[in-house]
């Protein structure tokens, strides 16, 4: 059973790959954990039985009442949570995943059952002072990713002075506690052979999760989730180590790397160091306010004028952010997709790997809503195409259409790559107000010539556009470059 929950977890991943099979993933990884669930409860059973029968419902009983606890619990949350929220609520998933790693070292420390001698007794000791290590860590990190995507704590960064070293300081001392912690030393009682390294090295790893992710910048998050999914998966693995547990393992290992690879590629994507998201010292260093500059004037839109140069467009680009989920415009804006293509316009979707605060955020709200996989297109696919684009619509987005990124050395986001929207012959912004982003960076995108402006609400803004679409079922004759708004 563990065999064949393995490999549906490796199939799941590789379903998940591709917007086509993403559906066909998440089927096999439900079967593969349904499995995995029921493969627990029959060692669990096994491993009773050998103690007499007597004591095999009270055991059953204790993780069938814990599993219909989370059951219910992961239902409701499932239920209700709104796409804005499933940033906040994968965050404090991976905190469960911490905890859990954490409470099974304990567990496994003072309780270890079969009693380990000479060399595996260290290696069990090892085991438990990198699994706790490690789930202290993305407990603490976890919780303070949740608190800044939920608002609840602000995004700017904490600059302690010389946090650098402090990271490193605790990681020195935890490595010696480590070595305390395996020595053999005379044992005076459980509680007083090595509990005092294992409790001193546990606060301090809840500190260095807190401090590695309240040093990252709001804008830098999306990275910051997965990271801790990575990290989540590799306290899984360990806590996989400590209950001898094969398939716990082998899930750990998967999601921690995948996790990692992930993170990797959007590094790539914002142009940051790998290792220092690992070191939790990357992001805008201190502060995430750009320079105070004077870009003009902006100028506004209406939602009928709007619809004119959409309707006069040969092609458009649509590139979502954050707003659009906030705003749940998602099914507006596949409905104005779909009546913009019947005219014969060629509407396509340019994703940016942070948009929103999630990986793939974007990528799951327009297929919640039905828009065509084969027009949704990354970064590096639609950005050589902008210059020939007549009309760019900007719903929700702020800091991964900013061109302060590529031409403001002094930008806290300067280097990143972003969609080069500007390029297109005209713009136009979908916004609530002139606000700054979640990373706090202004943006010279809305001041620019060819920018205007459409505030209000995304979704009805894009509803009013639709409703103002001139009537016909091909587009116009005239060439979106041709096309006056006052």
């Amino acid at each position: 059973m563990y065999i064949i929950a393995g490999v549906l977890f490796i199939t799941a991943l590789a379903g998940l790959s591709k917007h086509e099979t993403a559906r066909r993933g998440n089927a096999f990884g439900m079967t593969g954990m349904t499995i995995a669930l029921v493969a627990t409860l029959l060692k669990a059973a096994q491993q009773t039985m050998y103690g007499g029968f007597r004591g095999l419902p009270y055991t059953l009983g204790l993780i069938a009442a814990a599993m219909l606890v989370g059951l219910a619990i992961g239902a409701w949350r499932a239920r209700t949570v709104e796409m804005t929220g499933m940033p906040e609520l994968i965050a404090m998933l991976h905190s469960f995943v911490g905890l859990a790693a954490v409470l099974v070292g304990y567990n496994s420390f003072l309780d270890p059952g079969v009693g380990n001698t000479g060399s595996m007794e260290t290696i069990h000791r090892v085991e438990v002072f990198l699994g706790v290590f490690i789930g202290a860590v993305t407990l603490t990190g976890s919780i303070v990713a949740y608190l800044k995507l939920s608002a609840k704590m602000k995004s700017a960064p904490l600059m302690l002075p010389g946090r650098h070293l402090l990271n490193l300081l605790i990681l020195l001392v935890s490595l010696a506690l480590l070595i305390w912690f395996v020595v053999d030393v005379p044992e005076f009682g459980r509680f007083d052979r090595g509990i005092i390294p294992l409790v001193v090295m546990t606060v301090l790893a809840l500190l260095l999760g807190f401090h590695l992710v309240a040093a990252i910048g709001g804008g830098d998050m999306p990275v910051v989730v997965s990271m801790l999914n990575s990290y989540s998966g590799w306290a899984a693995a360990a806590a996989g180590f400590m209950l001898n547990n094969d398939l716990l393992i082998i899930t750990g290992s998967l999601v921690g790397s995948s996790g990692a690879i992930l993170s990797y590629i959007m590094c790539k994507a914002m142009n940051r160091s790998f290792v220092t998201v690992i070191a939790g010292g990357f992001g805008s260093d201190g502060g995430v306010v750009g320079e105070d500059r004077d870009y003009g004037e902006h100028r506004e839109i209406n939602a009928e004028a709007a619809a004119e140069l959409l309707a006069n467009a040969h092609s458009v680009v649509i590139t979502p952010g954050y707003g659009m989920a906030t705003a749940q415009a998602q099914y507006a804006v596949a409905d104005l997709t779909a009546k913009l293509r019947a005219r014969g316009i060629d509407v396509r979707f340019g994703i940016h790997p942070v948009a929103g605060r999630l990986p793939g955020h974007m990528n799951v709200l327009l297929a919640e809503a039905k828009v065509p996989y084969d027009i949704v297109l990354e970064m590096d696919e639609i950005n050589d195409d902008l210059p020939e684009t007549d009309v760019v619509l900007v719903i929700g987005a702020n800091d991964t259409v900013n061109p302060a990124a590529l031409e403001e050395p002094n930008s806290p986001i300067a280097g990143m790559p972003v969609l080069e929207v500007w390029k297109a012959h005209d713009v136009i912004v979908f916004k609530r107000s002139m606000a700054t982003g979640y990373a706090g960076v202004q943006n010279p995108l809305f001041f620019r010539d060819n920018t205007q402006m459409l505030f209000g609400d995304a979704k009805e803004r894009v509803e009013d556009i639709i409703k103002a679409l001139p009537t016909g079922s091909t587009q116009g004759t005239s060439s979106a470059k041709a096309a006056t708004v006052s």
